[in-house]
């Protein structure tokens, strides 16, 4: 067989239809749309939620809520799953766990804007856990089980104080 020589199964395609070609076509005249109306016209229908002009239901509905624009989404993984992936042999509890090597473990897809750990779950080995931010429950259950959680919130260098530097 050679690429010239490949064609689509018998009945797979269909020719077009030629509209507006008289009336012994079938698609003469109107062209298969009926008469006049809206769906007759070019443009065709109305968008998705039109309501005939009467107030759309999404218009309708109060808004509830804010969604601050640049809000910050982190990937939330359990300590339960940490100790899962550390029993399955997907992360060694001797090294620090950082969020490269729970993305590398399978423990979530995308980063995003970093790694937040919750206690949900058990916890029995003793880890090294470096993430962006923990719940004060999750730090107390790594402790616990004698480890450390360093957030970065935690690495982030304080802010001089601002006060009245006397000038020379």
């Amino acid at each position: 067989m050679r690429l010239n020589e490949i064609r689509d199964n018998p009945g797979a395609t269909h020719p077009r239809k030629r509209l507006g070609r008289g009336i012994g076509s079938g698609l003469g005249k109107t062209s298969g749309k009926g008469h006049k109306g809206q769906k007759a016209r070019s443009g065709g229908q109305r968008f998705v939620g039109f309501e005939g002009g009467q107030m759309p239901l999404y218009r309708r509905l109060p808004k509830r809520g804010f969604k601050k624009p640049f809000r910050q989404e982190f990937v939330v993984v359990n300590i339960g799953v940490l100790q899962r992936a550390i029993d399955e042999g997907r992360l060694d509890a001797a090294k620090p766990i950082d969020e490269a090597m729970m993305l590398d473990a399978g423990l979530f897809r995308r980063r995003r804007d970093g790694v937040r750990l919750l206690a949900k779950g058990e916890l029995t080995a003793a880890l090294q856990v470096r993430v962006t931010g923990a719940s004060k429950a999750a730090i107390a259950a790594v402790e616990k089980a004698g480890g450390h959680v360093t957030t970065a919130a935690a690495d982030a260098s304080p802010a001089e104080p601002a006060g009245d530097a006397p000038s020379a």
